[in-house]
């Protein structure tokens, strides 16, 4: 029996609303159009208070392990940030600190950001792409860059944004199947938990 794909994204956002969070929950509501999927969102703006703080995972609370298991057991994710200082948030990157550094192998990840300006789009390959590969995850082909200008009250607005959005998952899909396939790696690890 075949299990929903599990897929949780994780939004760098320090705010609610936020607009990674909006292209976020954007992306995600593509993927289960395309597949069945158990979806979840992580907002970091929300959880910050929580692990801001901390060095050590085992000094975080119940809260925010249950967070990072999620990601850590997630047969896909897809993370958004927006740029801060031509790189993604300082909150983000804690995040993923925490994360087991074997737990993301092979894992598809779809990659996203949020900025001011065309100016940061390449923030997605110089910054995003070789975090992900330090797990060895495996990053979609295509990331998703979207300014303020392509939002209409923290709603995904402009067209362009939403076919590339569109483009970014249709591309990642045959990748995302691979990794769900009764004899992937993944889907032998979920029936094994």
């Amino acid at each position: 029996m075949t299990h929903p794909l599990r897929v949780v994204a994780v939004s760098g956002g320090m705010q609610r609303p936020s607009k990674a969070a909006a292209l976020t929950e954007h992306l995600l509501a593509l993927i289960a159009q395309a597949l069945p999927c158990e979806a979840r969102l992580i907002e970091l703006g929300q959880l910050a208070p929580h692990f801001s703080g901390a060095v050590w995972r085992s000094h975080l609370p119940d809260l925010v392990e249950q967070e990072l298991a999620m990601v850590e057991q997630a047969d896909v994710l897809v993370v958004a940030t927006p740029v801060y200082r031509g790189s993604y948030t300082g909150l983000f990157k804690h995040f993923f600190d925490f994360i087991h550094q074997d737990a993301l192998i092979d894992k598809p990840v779809l990659l996203a950001a949020t900025g001011g300006s065309e100016r940061h789009a390449l923030m997605i390959d110089h910054q995003l792409r070789p975090l992900f590969s330090f797990f060895q995850a495996r990053t979609l082909p295509l990331g998703v860059y979207a300014t303020d200008k392509d939002f209409m009250d923290y709603r995904v607005h402009d067209e362009a944004l939403i076919q590339r959005a569109r483009l970014a998952v249709q591309r990642a899909l045959p990748l995302v199947g691979l990794t769900h396939q009764p004899g992937s790696a993944q889907a032998k690890e979920r029936a094994a938990a």
